[in-house]
């Protein structure tokens, strides 16, 4: 199997995708190797007591997380780590990582919803991550644990530099020791969804009560050209998650966390929408109550309260979906 491990998954993946069939094989340290499809591969040890998903590439551009898991996948293949849980890792939309753009024809963190037109090849790669989803969820026991963390970089410099957002639970209470270990990651900054999404980390907590997170771990930077040191935290404590039977870390309330929820979602519905901010403005950044924020044909968008803050400003998203969310802060 050494032609799995060089070149990489990943790279075997994006060059030989449509070559790469299904397979199972074992590694000598007896862990199962399960290749799906193309970028998608997991890992089966002897014993374990988390189902974990890490994902990245959902976005092609935003590479750092994709190259964290990449050598997260080499290691495990090359035995240089013995998992002690089992993990799938999957990376989402291969062809636009070529073209070094967020998507090829259509953003596919929008596109994981359940019977989801099949009219271009995001769309059918979402429904077959969907499904592999299903398949690999429903392989857990009730006692296990489920998480999903959807990894991903901003388009804009943030204030916070990683943050996460929760989606909406449906009634279910937040998770203080998932925040936890996420700040132990570095992510100290938590968005809270208020309500349903067609992300990717929205569709394992729904159908599968995952814990699941869209996990912002800084900004788009080329293959190549992430600092890693920025992300040497996370990538320790992922490693932990996935080789320990229990990582260390701090409590809830010893943890630097900053909640914040949804006040405004701004949805582009004009060819003329605007922001009225610099494209540069970080995520975060703060108005006072009436400052404009944007504005479309025969609608003006204005700040609500003091100390709203403006996350994932986007002008150029398609008609009808999301532009901009403002958010303020809140304990949960």
């Amino acid at each position: 199997m050494e032609a799995i491990a060089t070149p990489s998954f990943l790279a075997k993946s994006r060059t030989q995708g449509s070559s790469l069939k299904p397979e199972t094989y074992t590694l000598t340290n007896q862990t199962r190797v399960i290749i799906h499809t193309a970028g998608v591969i997991e890992f089966v040890p002897t014993q374990y007591t988390k189902n974990i998903i890490l994902s990245s590439g959902i976005h092609g551009n935003e590479t750092a997380p994709i190259e964290i898991c990449d050598e997260l996948v080499q290691q495990v293949l090359n035995e240089n780590i013995i998992l002690c849980q089992r993990v799938m890792f999957i990376f989402g939309n291969l062809p636009s990582m070529d073209i070094e753009k967020r998507f090829v024809e259509e953003n596919l963190n929008r596109l994981f919803i359940k019977n989801v037109e099949l009219s271009n090849n995001e769309r059918k790669r979402a429904y077959i991550l969907m499904n592999i989803v299903d398949s690999f969820f429903e392989k857990a026991t009730q006692s296990q644990e489920r998480i999903h963390y959807d990894l991903h970089t901003a388009i804009r410099d943030s204030k916070n530099e990683k943050f996460l957002v929760y989606p909406y639970l449906y009634g279910r209470k937040y998770s203080k020791e998932q925040l936890a270990f996420m700040s132990a990651c570095g992510v100290n900054t938590v968005l809270l969804s208020q309500g349903p999404t067609s992300t990717f980390s929205h569709y394992s907590s729904k159908f599968h009560l995952a814990h699941a997170f869209t996990v912002e771990l800084g900004k788009v930077k080329r293959f190549g050209e992430n600092d890693m040191s920025r992300f040497e935290q996370t990538k320790k404590m992922l490693l932990e998650l996935i080789t320990k039977q229990e990582p260390v870390f701090k409590s809830f309330e010893a943890c630097p966390i900053e909640i914040f929820e949804v006040a405004q979602e701004i949805v582009k519905t004009k060819e003329d929408f605007v922001l009225h901010f610099d494209d540069e403005l970080a995520n975060f950044s703060e108005f006072k109550k009436g400052d404009l924020i944007a504005s479309e044909s025969g609608k003006s968008y204005y700040t609500q309260q003091n100390s709203e803050a403006i996350v994932f400003p986007n002008a150029y998203v398609a008609i009808g979906q999301r532009a901009l969310l403002t958010v303020i802060p809140c304990d949960i």
